[in-house]
């Protein structure tokens, strides 16, 4: 593997990567041509905010399968554009969270106590005490925008100064945050009643501006406004004109609309407490933040374990090992059906059954299309953008899950249909790990998913498999296992072989002896 870090790390995240025996490539500052010149042969790229990681950058990267924030915020990384390469994007969600909030908090005191201006008075030897009262947090109402890993650490340190703190997030289940003590309300209900407010959101287009003139109109008068989460939430020329006719108090700002600031109104205002993007810069985070982004790109890598996967559903560390066979399966068996329909396909269904294919449902269904949509793609396909790969060619997914009792504890079944066929596929995993056949259109057959096979599907009459293994062997063909299942009138089998220059010559021969009615090479 080759890593490609682009902005500065801590130089143990770059030795941890070496350490997994793969080359990395730690430089910062790199032009963007560089840069792309650069990620021609790299597996990952590692980033923090410096780097814009555009559209074009990830064309030039033909063989990258991650891109990995060292931060909360993506919005430095074109996600759809790696989305739709298959390109995993993932980040260190939670890694800086800690110094984030206490840099909240901090700003919020230095806001009560005009901390800065009594410094500024001080240094230039002015006793200026009268003139710096200021308020207590205690008693005050903290309205938290944004109730994810940060606001949360924010509402358990504003708890130690005495705060009444109420929570808006569309995002988050109502129990969720009333489970640890802090009431949702709506957007205006805190801008109302908030002493103080603190952002925690990411930037999206739904949440550009979210605080501007309207909505800072309708916040109590004498707020106080932090933000450590993202420029764009802040319409900063409504924000100056609130703070310059006394209805906003002040604001305590880490983060702007374009960094650095090229217009100064807001941030000369004495009322505005203003800090450079320093909400995460401290040793701990530094080192947390890189620990967890290397950790994740290794484990995904070497192991495939997704985690603070921003354009796929993370699996859980603990439960990656007992998943991760559900999903070898899951590709098999959309790998073994695509090469059963003639036509192209129209519609796939697949169907869940047993407590952990339910469970991670979407994750196996995206595997299985990946398995499908391989062999008729130029594409690369991968779980992360299978889906929509799928949905550009029109076609059709209908996934469903069963709580009948089967055989096996989980089983994966997947239809096919096109051109007025349709092909049916049923699989599970046998201890240890290893993908099995069961089904093969309705007949019950117990085969391994791997390798080259050989499907075969016959009248039920004596000598046929005989047949088949003298016609193998006269072309030099090593029979793995044979796999036989019958029905009335017929019988299916799959035989696994040796990979060998005389197959299609062999199965070219099997199709004609009387009593076949189809044989076909399966690559597993």
């Amino acid at each position: 593997m080759h890593i490609v870090i682009a902005d500065s790390l801590p130089p143990a995240a770059a030795d941890a990567l070496r350490r997994a025996g793969w080359t990395v490539d730690a430089r910062a500052g790199r032009k963007p041509d560089d840069l792309a010149r650069d990620l021609k042969d790299a597996d990952a790229l590692i980033v923090r905010s410096a780097t814009q990681v555009t559209a074009d950058l990830i064309a030039a990267a033909p063989r990258l399968k991650v891109i990995a924030r060292a931060g909360t915020g993506v919005d430095n990384v074109d996600v759809t554009a790696a989305s739709d390469r298959g390109i995993l994007v993932m980040n260190a969600a939670g890694a800086n969270s800690i110094s984030v909030a206490e840099l909240a908090l901090a700003l919020m005191l230095a806001l009560s106590r005009s901390i800065p201006a009594a410094d500024a008075s001080m240094k230039k030897g002015v006793w200026d005490k009268k003139r710096l009262t200021g308020v207590e947090l205690r008693g005050k109402i903290l309205g938290i925008v944004g109730f994810g890993r940060i606001g949360r650490e924010v509402a358990a340190r504003a708890r130690g100064f005495g705060l009444e703190i109420i929570a808006h997030d569309p995002f988050i289940p109502v129990r969720a945050a009333e489970t640890i003590g802090v009431p949702l309300v709506t957007l205006d209900d805190l801008l109302a009643k908030s002493d103080y407010i603190s952002l925690h959101l990411p930037s999206l287009p739904e949440t550009r501006h979210l605080l501007n003139a309207e909505r800072l109109s309708k916040c109590r008068r004498g707020v106080r406004i932090v933000n450590t989460a993202r420029g764009e939430l802040i319409d900063e020329a409504a924000l100056a004109a609130a703070i310059e006719s006394g209805h906003i108090a002040g604001a305590g700002l880490d983060v702007f609309e374009t960094e650095p600031p090229t217009d100064d109104r807001l941030t000369r205002l004495p009322q505005v407490i203003a800090t450079p993007h320093i909400a995460a810069s401290t040793v701990e985070a530094q080192e947390l933040v890189g620990e967890e982004i290397v950790n994740s790109v290794r484990e995904y890598l070497a192991e495939g374990v997704i985690r603070n996967a921003v354009n796929f559903p993370s699996i859980p560390a603990e439960e990656y090992p007992q998943l991760r066979p559900q999903l070898q399966l899951a590709e098999k068996l959309g790998a073994l059906i695509a090469q059963l329909l003639s036509a192209a396909p129209d519609s796939i269904g697949i169907r869940y059954y047993g407590p952990l294919t339910t469970k991670y449902e979407s994750v196996i269904g995206s595997a299985v299309l990946a398995g499908l949509l391989s062999p008729f793609l130029d594409a690369s396909v991968t779980p992360v953008n299978a889906r929509a790969l799928a949905a550009q060619r029109g076609l059709e997914i209908i996934e469903s899950r069963s709580s009948r009792s089967r055989d096996f504890i989980n089983v994966i079944s997947v239809k096919l249909r096109g051109g007025g066929q349709e092909r049916w596929v049923e699989g599970t995993v046998f201890e240890p790990a290893s993908p099995r056949l069961v089904a093969l259109d309705g007949v019950d057959i117990e085969a391994p998913l791997s390798g080259t096979g050989v499907l075969i599907a016959n009248q039920d009459r004596p000598g046929v498999i005989g047949d088949i293994g003298t016609t193998l062997g006269r072309h030099g063909i090593n029979i793995a296992s044979f796999a036989l299942g019958r029905r009335e009138g017929g019988a299916v089998g799959m035989i696994t072989v040796d990979e060998a220059d005389g197959l299609k010559s062999a199965v070219d021969e099997i199709r004609k002896l009387p009593a076949i009615r189809d044989a076909r090479i399966v690559r597993l």
